[in-house]
């Protein structure tokens, strides 16, 4: 059983305590055993599509995708593509020096879209600055994504227009937001829900065990959504956790399940399952997806010099998207001129997002001074005069050109 709760289990005594020297020894040997822990032996996790792209059934969350049609699984599949085309594009765009940094999902397509199809409308996300799949769920033009980075705004859409947060850069601070924002639409009487995405790396920061132990306590409607590719930028998940991930939500008092991050059915289920939980008033649940990313954490990290082609390899024959395509073809879902015609569509979309990126036009100079207080502020208008005179000498050098 994946799903655990604390309630379930036992409390511990530390090891530490009147333990004398055994305790001592036996907790540095559990130290070692952890830290030499073979990978195989990771404990089971949801999944309801293999890598060969069978359909494998599950008593328990078989029902959150009972409904789903031929038709369904193709938009998904269009999904994973055309994601995957636009992140291409913008990984091209950085190398070409179009974009100043760009991070990739590469091989996190399932966790993402599954994810993100299960999310109501009026279901609120916050994203950390890799979530470009589930922007693509909830109606963000993906060219917006990328004026951020390019340098030209700070987000470039309004969150309250598709309920999608824009993105942070902050490790981890998102989950706080999000808690806070569940806790209050819990005041206001909605039903609604809340997402909030890190990664396994941001799963060490202490904004995300502030916001368990909030949620927890004030039972907030929220959905901890950790996408664990392994790999904090170079530091492997082992190095962080003694223990899985979802894990960790034994400690504060609410479920937590592993799910295979590969598996966009999977993903699309447990994280229905997970929202539902939450609309009912049954408080937060953490789900782990556990994935790989293929690529490297930002266009400025080089993963040969962490990881090895193998380990690479091994989770590429895993690949999210051709594991879709193999059940739809099995299946008879698909043919060849659906995946022809997506294909021309993923083209399309490159052109386009490679043509807005390089029509962008500069940013105003002045607008980091909009916004910083609801009434304005003496302190800010005199800046502004500032950087108005600061500007301005530029032209005079010029003669006034």
């Amino acid at each position: 059983m994946t799903v655990e709760s604390t309630a379930a289990r036992t409390p511990r005594r530390s090891a530490g305590n009147k333990a004398g020297t055994t305790g001592t020894k036996r907790t540095t040997s559990t130290t070692k055993k952890a830290a030499g822990a073979d990978k195989s032996a990771e404990p089971a996790l949801v999944q309801l599509l293999t890598p060969e792209g069978k359909r494998v059934k599950n008593a328990e969350f078989d029902t959150y995708v009972a409904d789903i049609t031929a038709e369904d699984l193709r938009g998904l599949y269009r999904d994973m593509v055309l994601t995957r085309r636009f992140d291409a594009e913008a990984t091209a765009l950085q190398r070409q020096g179009e974009l100043g940094l760009w991070a990739s999902l590469l091989g996190q397509e399932a966790a993402q879209i599954g994810s993100g199809r299960a999310l109501r409308d009026d279901d609120y996300v916050f994203p950390t600055y890799r979530e470009h799949g589930v922007a693509w769920c909830r109606g963000v033009d993906p060219t917006n994504l990328l004026g951020m980075f390019r340098g030209v705004n700070n987000g470039g859409w309004d969150p309250n227009g598709n309920n999608f947060h824009l993105y942070t850069i902050v490790i981890g601070s998102q989950t706080l937001h999000a808690t806070g924002y569940a806790m209050g639409i819990t005041k206001d009487g909605a039903d609604s829900a809340v997402i909030a995405y890190f990664g396994d790396g941001a799963s060490s920061q202490g904004d995300v065990a502030e916001a368990f132990t909030f949620s927890a306590v004030y039972n907030a409607p929220v959905v901890f959504f950790c996408q664990n590719n392994q790999w904090a930028i170079s530091e492997p998940t082992e190095k962080q956790s003694r223990v899985p991930l979802y894990q960790r939500a034994q400690g504060f008092g609410f479920p937590g399940v592993r799910v295979d991050g590969n598996d966009v059915l999977a993903n699309l289920a447990v994280t229905k399952w997970a929202l539902e939980r939450a609309r009912a008033g049954e408080g937060p649940t953490l789900v782990e997806a556990f994935t790989y990313r293929m690529g490297a954490h930002t266009t400025s990290d080089d993963p040969t010099r962490y990881r090895g082609d193998e380990e690479r390899l091994a989770w590429e024959a895993k690949d999210p998207i051709l594991r879709l395509r193999r059940y739809l073809e099995a299946a008879n879902h698909a043919d060849e001129g659906f995946f022809a015609e997506l294909e021309t569509e993923s083209e399309a979309l490159g052109k386009r997002v490679r043509e807005a990126v390089r029509a962008m036009p500069d940013p105003d100079h002045f607008a980091i001074f909009e916004n910083v207080y609801a009434d304005g502020h003496a302190l800010v208008d005199e800046e502004r005069a500032q950087f108005a005179a600061y500007q301005a000498s530029f032209a005079d050098e010029d003669g006034g050109k």
